[in-house]
């Protein structure tokens, strides 16, 4: 088969899409809401500095960022955005200041008439852009600057020590003297005001905001924008032109493939590969893999638990120790981790065992590998809780060991250093064992340069997380930051990923050679088509301009194309675990490839799209939608992908003698069950109740403590533990098995393995 087209079309859609990237990152620079050199009154009094902005970014970020809350809805969800929350409240405090003055009474209680007065004056207060670019100021009313005053007031309480806030601070999980300085709180004030008037103020010479009008806010009339309805039914028409469009390709592929398909051998291809030392030393990976899950699920459950009682739990004052931002972090940093390392491990295995060769040195290179990770999630983890615990306080010192306060990207630019230096080491162990197989001209060198490829690009495409510094700007660090949560996590690793499965199947026998490198050259083509540009739908909100709206909105639909072809995925997967009896052995490995397929559809694909759509967006952004398809995705997709790839190695690197599977059977069952449960019992009805309250009074509210606390919230929030226990319950019996194929106890006695043999015979 000829696979010249596939490669040149591969080439093709990867120069565009980035050229589209890399243009769009250009436009933000360009067109990011501007941090001025000073805010001031109309008599020239200054409000806060630029300075000011940029050290409260630094000391938010320090204090837990994303994980304290959320800004321009990107963050956690028991804290409020503290852009909605501030916007809403200097709003509020200028009509009731207003109402007071004219009718001596507050606004609330004013006749229909007299609020819509009000609040058009309003709207030509705040959404009018006074920023005046030759100054390099915003401009501010006297009774603004007063309202600015009065809000930084309130939060200097509710992140100070203040008797009146200890309520609140425990329903929205911070400690007090979160931030300890008073200096320092002030300059947070003066972040939080930025964000809003961002999102508030109409964009020069336009009559949107810099954030396309969200959040939304009845007040001003902050309401979904025309690009966003008209982008939004173009996405679902391309989908639908998508989906139909790639049926009839793989029905027409498949005819002319006449499905021909690899007739299984009669016994294991696998078992004839004997581990190297290099391929033995991963054993250790695999184990810390194993423990880095359960430290993992259980820092969830305990950041779950903050949601409903948020100093403690169970009356045990943990907060005082792991704060929610430091719990948060962890379980969101650990699952990073212990994914990546998952996979990591398994490509320093499959490399040997594609080549046969073992490279001088190698067992060293993964051995000193294993320790730079080590350190690496030791250290960033430390100071990670150093850095909110507040024995950090220098901002540098922080920037560079402690929080840098971006979801999933929290560890301090040492260690982000190490890590991509750490990677790049991998990909040079992984090469030269691969090399002497992609010499020889074979069917599978296509397969190879493609994993090759995949493989390079894991370290290339975690350098875009030190494109940002210490003071760079919100807009330009949030979309750097997507590089390395879409791209390179959701990325380039799936494709790594879909490699290694493939070259499985092909070395047990049970796929072709050329039909699985067209299968995928294919799969990659088409997911990369719509996921690099797809990037864009993260950014919908952040201080980006409408062309990022309408390209993330398009392009992130036709990410949902190519799960048409789960179905068939999830078969053939199945369908290879019946090929032979032999093929019994990987039953539960092949099992976990089957899950992914299930919740790719599921959690990527319907949970996803739910929330993928401008209009969608708007409201439901830093929602409890979110980690709906947080979890169902980043775990039902790359975790069970990760246990899979881990069962596979283990397999092998633990010889002929069978396994005791009842409890890969339970975990299994237990893990899908549970994540299925945690998301559609909890996490769904949630998120739409908070969607129909931003609807009705804006994402203040939706976020808002009065909302969060009602007793149907707080049912539905308890009700999870449900589905978390089952998932817990499964992550145990997992880790009980791997820490048994050490011991002993996970393999059949040799007794049984002898009377089994006997039966068979």
């Amino acid at each position: 088969m000829q696979y010249k087209k596939l490669w040149i079309v591969l080439a093709l859609v990867f120069a565009a899409s980035f050229a589209v990237l890399l243009y769009y990152g250009g436009e933000i620079y360009q067109e990011m809401p501007p941090v001025p050199d000073r805010v001031v009154t109309n008599t020239g009094k200054v409000v806060f500095t630029g300075d000011d902005i940029r050290e409260g970014q630094n000391i938010w970020q320090r204090m837990g960022g994303q994980e304290v809350g959320s800004i321009w809805g990107h963050g956690s969800y028991v804290a409020p955005d503290w852009t909605a929350d501030w916007l809403h409240r200097e709003l509020t405090w200028i009509l009731d200041k207003w109402a007071n003055d004219r009718y001596q009474t507050d606004y609330s209680k004013l006749s229909d008439v007299q609020q819509a007065e009000l609040k058009t004056l309003l709207k030509q207060e705040i959404r009018t852009n006074t920023y005046h670019r030759e100054t390099n100021e915003i401009v501010v009313s006297e009774t603004r600057a007063e309202a600015i005053r009065e809000v930084s007031a309130y939060y200097d309480k509710v992140f100070g020590d203040d008797p009146e806030m200890a309520k609140y601070r425990k329903q929205i999980a911070i400690p007090p003297n979160t931030v300890a300085s008073a200096e320092d709180r002030a300059k947070l004030s003066a972040f939080f005001f930025w964000t809003s008037w961002s999102a508030s103020t109409n964009r020069e010479g336009m009559d949107i905001t810099y954030t396309n009008n969200w959040p939304g806010e009845p007040l001003i009339d902050n309401v979904p924008t025309r690009s966003s309805l008209i982008w939004s039914i173009v996405s679902v028409i391309l989908l639908i032109a998508g989906v139909g469009a790639l049926a009839w390709y793989f029905a027409v592929l498949r005819g002319k493939e006449g499905h021909s398909e690899a007739t299984a051998p009669e016994k294991d291809p696998l078992i004839a590969i004997q581990p190297t030392p290099s391929m033995k030393a991963t054993y250790k990976y695999f184990g810390v893999v194993t423990a880095l899950i359960v430290v993992q699920v259980g820092l969830g459950i305990i950041t779950a638990h903050y949601a409903v009682e948020g100093d403690g739990l169970y009356g045990i004052p943990l907060a005082d120790w792991l704060p929610y931002s430091v719990t948060r972090t962890w379980h969101q940093q650990l699952a990073v981790f212990w994914i990546a390392t998952a996979w990591l491990a398994t490509g320093l295995y499959i490399g040997p065992a594609m080549s046969g060769y073992e490279p001088k040195y190698q067992r060293l290179g993964v051995n000193f590998l294993f320790f730079c990770l080590l350190v690496i999630v030791v250290g960033s983890m430390a100071g990670e809780w150093a850095a909110v615990k507040g024995y950090i306080s220098n901002l540098t010192h922080n920037f560079y060991f402690g929080h840098q306060g971006y979801e999933y990207v929290d560890l301090g630019r040492a260690w982000q250093i190490f890590l991509t230096v750490g990677l790049f080491l991998w990909f040079y162990l992984m090469a030269r064992s691969i090399w002497p197989a992609l010499k020889k001209k074979s069917e599978n060198r296509h397969l190879l340069t493609l994993f090759l490829l995949a493989s390079v690009a894991i370290p290339v495409f975690y350098i875009p997380g030190l494109m940002w510094g210490q003071h760079t700007h919100l807009s330009i660090s949030t979309y750097w930051r997507w590089w390395i949560v879409h791209l390179w996590v959701e990325g380039f690793f799936e494709v790594f990923a879909a490699v290694v499965i493939a070259f499985l199947f092909l070395r047990m026998g049970l796929v072709r050679a050329a039909t699985t490198t067209a299968s995928v050259l294919f799969s990659t083509i088409i997911f990369l088509f719509g996921g690099i540009i797809g990037t864009f739908h993260h950014l919908y909100f952040s201080g980006t301009p409408v062309g990022v709206l309408a390209f993330g909105a398009v392009f992130s639909a036709l990410e949902v194309v190519p799960l048409l072809l789960i179905g068939f995925e999830a078969y053939e997967n199945v369908k290879h675990g019946r090929a032979k009896p032999w093929v019994e052995r990987y039953k539960w490995p092949i099992a976990f490839f089957v899950a992914v397929s299930f919740w790719n559809l599921l959690g990527a694909g319907i949970f996803g799209f739910l929330i993928n759509p401008p209009i969608a967006l708007y409201y439901m952004q830093g929602l409890n939608t979110t980690p709906l398809h947080g979890h169902s995705a980043f775990f039902g997709v790359y975790g069970m992908l990760g246990i899979g790839l881990m069962l596979f190695c283990l397999r092998g690197l633990t010889g002929q003698r069978p396994w005791k599977t009842k409890l890969l059977r339970f975990s299994f069952w237990s893990l899908n069950i549970g994540l299925l449960l945690m998301g559609v019992t909890s996490l769904l009805p949630v998120g739409i109740l908070q969607t129909l309250a931003s609807m009705e009074h804006g994402m203040w509210y939706a976020r808002s403590a009065e909302f969060l606390q009602q007793n149907v919230i707080q049912n539905l929030v308890w009700f999870r533990a449900v589905g978390d226990t089952i998932f817990a319950l499964g992550i145990v019996g997992l880790a009980w098995f791997v820490i048994g194929l050490k011991t002993g106890k996970s393999f059949v006695s040799d007794t049984t393995h002898a009377a089994q043999n006997n039966m068979h015979i």
